[in-house]
């Protein structure tokens, strides 16, 4: 099949829709599938016989200036026009002025694909492509945004901030309304599944989940682990990643063992992990590592003798399942899919009430006393990732899903009977 695969920002090294992008197009190329990706910036790392086809934007959450000012030349049409004016009003205009691009990029070109695969746009752009250039789309969704809305807005400190909060999540209704009427929808677990079907009204029968898979890269490590590190990685400032909790619990164990915490990430200068890093007297304790290549990532997991995933709501949190595949003992949030992921309680990671800090303090406190605990755990997790978590096996779901949705817009747009698609294309 020839496949357009979309994504609005595909950032390499962290958030989850950079990753995906990066390994399923790759394992579909294996698979004997031509894929072509289209993404706005940060641009994705691909691997050879994959194609990159950049729809830029202004770009204006890029590092070091976010929410930079543009100046007039550099305004090319309406759209940017609009993805600046409502940047200017607090809002998230991505996903709306993708749409838009990709929907004129594609149009010249839509005759060169069998399918689109949308990675979570899910804007008014998208939801034309079909009636428009007569090209089916299959959306993935990682997990319903109005939950990143709803703990975002409960964590804001002043009225002033929850509204600002509101206006950033403005695009979440475009994309439950664009999600209802998605033709095929791929979650990577039965917990976005549900959440979903209830935040964004999306019927379960329309529905696939398909867990994500982890590189062959992950491997156990080579080196002895660092005595008394913890390993967090997770957006420090994001509340819905848990680690003001993981921050505080730190704090506790500090005053009992010589402890180091590393967070795999960027926090903002001057933002709310720095500022209770600093009210917690925790500032020699605490470093962060960011921009690392996946090799120097695996070194950084494998350093740990023990990892924490604190988030109070994950889709599937790919970061748990990397750390598995490194043999790293976890403690992890009951919440979303993580559960899903790691197994019963105590069997690859121990599992703790999210936002509870004496009970986080208390887990990793048991965990770094029990040495021959953390092996077993570490070899558990290991075992359940070779079994379960495999890229090409989630490459093959993904192309059925795609043959499924060709065939059924074939036969809703032509007639043609489903004898009659081969290889996923309608003859």
């Amino acid at each position: 099949m020839r496949i357009a695969l979309l994504s609005y920002r595909s950032k390499p090294h962290c958030g989850g829709q950079g990753v995906y992008v990066r390994h399923l197009s790759r394992e579909l190329v294996a698979l004997g599938h031509t894929v072509e990706v289209f993404s706005g910036q940060p641009y994705p790392e691909l691997d050879e016989g994959v194609g990159l086809t950049k729809v830029p934007s202004l770009d204006l959450y890029r590092e070091p200036d976010p929410f930079r000012m543009v100046w007039p030349w550099e305004f090319r049409d309406l759209v940017d026009v609009q993805e600046f004016a409502i940047m200017c009003a607090g809002g998230f205009p991505e996903p709306r002025t993708f749409g838009k691009r990709i929907l004129k990029v594609l149009g010249a070109r839509a005759g060169e694909f069998d399918i689109a695969h949308d990675n979570q746009v899910l804007s008014v752009g998208i939801g034309q492509i079909e009636e428009r250039l007569g090209l089916p789309v299959l959306t993935t969704l990682h997990h319903p945004i109005s939950f990143d809305r709803r703990v975002d807005v409960a964590a804001a400190s002043t009225l002033r901030k929850k509204v600002g909060l509101l206006r950033w999540y403005g695009f979440v209704k475009m994309q439950a309304k664009v999600a209802r009427k998605a033709r095929w929808v791929l979650l990577p677990s039965e917990s976005s599944k549900r959440d979903v079907a209830d935040d964004f009204g999306v019927d379960p029968e329309r529905m696939q989940v398909i867990p994500l898979g982890v590189d062959d890269c992950f491997v156990p490590p080579t080196k002895p682990r660092v005595p008394g590190r913890i390993v967090a990685m997770a957006s420090a400032d994001a509340p819905m990643k848990g680690i003001a909790t993981l921050l505080e619990a730190f704090a506790k164990l500090r005053t009992e063992r010589d402890l180091e915490l590393l967070l795999v990430t960027r926090p903002t200068p001057g933002g709310r992990t720095e500022q209770l890093i600093d009210e917690l007297g925790i500032a020699d304790g605490v470093s962060f590592v960011n921009g690392i290549s996946d090799t120097e990532l695996v070194e950084v997991m494998g350093s740990a003798q023990v990892a924490v995933v604190p988030s109070l709501y994950e889709g599937f949190s790919l970061p748990t399942a990397e750390l598995m595949a490194c043999e790293t003992p976890l403690v992890v949030s009951r919440a979303g899919a993580i559960p899903e992921v790691v197994g019963p309680d105590g069997l690859c990671a121990d599992l703790v009430t999210p936002g509870d800090v004496g009970e986080l303090t208390h887990t990793i406190s048991e965990l770094l006393d029990d040495p021959e605990r953390r092996d077993r755990m570490g070899r558990a997790g290991r075992r359940r990732v070779l079994e379960m978590f495999s890229w090409r096996a989630v490459a093959r779901a993904t192309a059925e899903a795609y043959e499924r949705a060709i065939a059924e817009f074939a036969t809703e747009s032509h007639g043609v009977t489903g004898d009659r698609i081969q290889s996923g294309r309608a003859r």
